[in-house]
């Protein structure tokens, strides 16, 4: 929960660059975390469940027109995500990863989870992965992501 995020990192005092204090950085971290939840979660979370937990549940795959409709709407907003949030920066805030890059990789963990590798043919978007995974820690990482990536394996 973004709220749950929030309230830790104020209740934890954790380091600056988790949610900002300065106001502009920190009004790009509330613009993400605010849009995501229909664009990133709602279209990555559709994929995963279109391509994964749907057949799992009812025994039969989903018809091909179907996975396509679902998975062109996720690459439309990840091509958002990448004009609008991402555009020539680091990470989503400014040079520094925040809790609004971390929210970002783990909903988009989902779709590659499904056997959809969104960052295959979207250099810009591998490269902010690569940072934001360096700067969690690559093993934390993932150990965090194992039981999702593994979700095709069902």
């Amino acid at each position: 929960s973004i709220a749950i995020l929030l309230y830790l990192a104020r209740k934890f005092k954790t380091p600056d660059h988790w949610y900002p204090s300065d106001l502009q950085k920190r009004a790009r971290v509330d613009e993400y975390l605010s849009w995501q939840h229909v664009n990133i979660r709602g279209k990555g979370s559709k994929l995963f469940l279109t391509k994964v937990l749907v057949p799992l549940l009812t025994g039969q795959p989903l018809p091909p027109e179907k996975l396509e409709g679902v998975t062109e709407e996720l690459n439309i907003v990840l091509k958002q995500f990448e004009e609008k949030f991402l555009q020539d920066k680091p990470f989503i805030a400014g040079s520094e990863i925040s809790l609004a890059d971390l929210v970002a990789l783990v909903e988009l963990m989902q779709p590659v989870g499904a056997g959809y590798d969104l960052f295959e043919e979207r250099p810009k978007l591998a490269e902010w992965r690569s940072r934001v995974e360096e700067a969690v820690g690559k093993q934390l990482f993932q150990e965090a992501h194992e039981g999702i990536l593994n979700a095709k394996n069902l």
